[in-house]
């Protein structure tokens, strides 16, 4: 996978969030958060093609594009990224610095972590040795 930058990544979440989009509908929806030319929406979106980060279909003179990457593996491979270059590799190390700086955990929250540690406990457990 291709490591988009941040502009990338931020087109790429409208696509993930709206679906397949002209560049105008992407355009448009930027601008709501910063100001972005068209045509530096334009020029993003055809090298995010070129690196195969979205694909593009011609309908006339309008072209749709749509994310060629699923959310949740960008995610992955991005958190597995940082954590190597931040933490040396130890998603530990991670999620300590995480808890540890967050001063207000909620009790749901606390249950939750709990809930994915025993699940992972049970996933060790069950696996042959």
């Amino acid at each position: 996978m291709q490591k988009p930058t941040d502009a990338e990544l931020e087109i790429l979440q409208v696509l993930w969030q709206e679906g397949p989009s002209t560049v105008r509908q992407v355009n448009d929806i930027l601008g709501r958060r910063r100001d972005i030319g068209y045509t530096t929406s334009l020029k993003l979106m055809q090298i995010m093609h070129e690196k195969g980060l979205v694909t593009r279909i011609e309908d006339g003179r309008t072209h749709i594009y749509a994310a060629a990457v699923a959310e949740r593996d960008t995610q992955s491979y991005l958190l597995q990224e940082f954590v190597d270059q931040t933490f040396r590799g130890s998603a530990m190390n991670l999620v300590m610095q995480a808890l540890g700086n967050h001063q207000e955990v909620s009790a749901e929250e606390i249950e939750a972590i709990k809930s994915l540690i025993a699940k992972m406990e049970q996933e060790q457990n069950n696996r042959p040795s």
